[in-house]
């Protein structure tokens, strides 16, 4: 059974920082296209960051500067690293995978298998 599990949302203050990580059971991380989405209460999911299987990486504008996705096949697992957290950063984060494509995408429609999410709220 293939299957993706977020962990490590939480309760950050304000310019604070967390580490959420995605880890995949049935299947191999490193032959997937992996990319971050999050949804916030009322709002449509949006793309967060992406990371190919070469390692090439992408994110929102919005995030730009303060989040930063990366691999370590090893523990078959990708992270998000988010630092300067705002509020506006509130919302249920899921990771996603695809099969390799010729370019990078934060379109939820062209990833196929999703974990169940993981809430992270900032917040004073």
């Amino acid at each position: 059974q293939t299957q993706l599990v977020e962990s490590g949302g939480g309760l950050v203050q304000p310019g604070g920082s967390l580490r959420v990580s995605c880890t995949a059971s049935g299947f191999t991380l490193d032959s997937y296209d992996i990319a971050w989405f999050r949804q916030a209460p009322g709002k449509e999911r949006e793309g967060v960051s992406c990371i190919s299987t070469s390692g090439r990486t992408a994110c929102a504008d919005s995030v730009k500067g303060r989040f930063t996705i990366s691999r370590d096949n090893a523990k078959n697992t990708v992270y998000l690293q988010m630092n300067s957290l705002k509020p506006e950063d509130t919302a249920v984060y899921y990771c996603a995978a695809r099969r390799p494509g010729w370019y990078l995408s934060l379109s939820p429609p062209d990833y196929g298998s999703w974990g169940q999410g993981t809430q992270v709220t900032v917040s004073s």
